[in-house]
Formats: structure tokens, C-alpha cells, sequence
């Protein structure tokens, strides 16, 4: 498989449910055994959503969403496409519309073998580790103004 840079686009949930469903299944509740009931929440159809498609086009490999608060949150991508960079272009699209739409700062749950990921982008651990899905994650912050 070439390495490509993907194709990052500011989807709805009402139009790309199927293919963000289909990531975040994959991703969260098959490989790491989230319960589906803690996948879903009525957050989605009020968050900004990623969608990362293969720079073919034709194929999502990964999705993230914003919501109002600042928060960002179910970066995944789907393991064949991992290890390309998708997860900090996905990021750094999250960054780039929370400062378009004036946030001042922005946070995350980050699972920790994902902190690396996020310190490289400028985000900064607070607090100490705590379970999510049952999964070890740390609060993380970063300021974008």
C-alpha cells in the first residue's frame, strides 16, 4: 500500500452516518471492545465530524469529531490505514476548525498509547489516568488563541 496523504473532509452526521458508524464500529467496539452503548451518544448530531478518505477517494479510513465544547474525540482509523499519519491529519483538521470557529481552547480523553500523538500537536497532559470504556485515558489540553 502507498502512503498517501489522505483526503480530510467536514462531513454531517445526517449524511455520512453509515461511513463514520462503520469506522467507529470497527475501531472502538470490534478491536477494543467498547461497549456499542457507550459508542453512541447524542452528541453526534451536534458535533463537527471528519471523515478521512484514501486519497483515491473511494474509501474512509477514519473519522474524528468536535463538538461545541471544545471537545475532540473518537479519532480512529481503521487498522490497515494506520501508521500514515491519518490520526494527526485528522487532528490537525480539528484544530484547524476550532480556531475557525473561534474556540479559545480545545481538550481531549486521550488513551494512552495515543498521548505521543497529541503532545507532538501541542497538547499537555492534566491530571492523572482514568478509565473511559474501561480503557486508561489522561485529560489533555491545549490552547489555541
Amino acid at each position: 500500500m502507498t502512503v498517501t496523504v489522505p483526503q480530510i473532509r467536514v462531513v454531517s452526521w445526517a449524511d455520512e452516518q453509515a461511513r463514520l458508524v462503520a469506522i467507529r464500529r470497527e475501531v472502538f467496539i470490534l478491536e477494543q471492545g467498547v461497549p456499542e452503548v457507550l459508542e453512541w451518544d447524542e452528541l453526534d448530531s451536534s458535533a463537527e465530524h471528519f471523515l478521512a478518505m484514501a486519497a483515491s477517494g473511494n474509501a474512509a479510513v477514519g473519522t474524528a469529531r468536535l463538538l461545541p465544547s471544545g471537545q475532540i474525540g473518537r479519532i480512529a482509523v481503521l487498522r490497515d490505514w494506520r501508521r500514515q499519519g491519518i490520526g494527526t491529519e485528522l487532528l490537525r483538521a480539528c484544530l484547524a476548525r476550532a480556531a475557525a470557529l473561534g474556540m479559545a481552547e480545545v481538550f481531549l480523553h486521550a488513551q494512552l498509547t495515543a498521548v505521543p500523538l497529541y503532545t507532538a500537536q501541542g497538547f499537555q497532559v492534566e491530571g492523572g489516568t482514568f478509565l473511559e470504556a474501561g480503557i486508561p485515558h489522561l485529560l489533555m489540553r491545549r490552547a489555541l488563541l
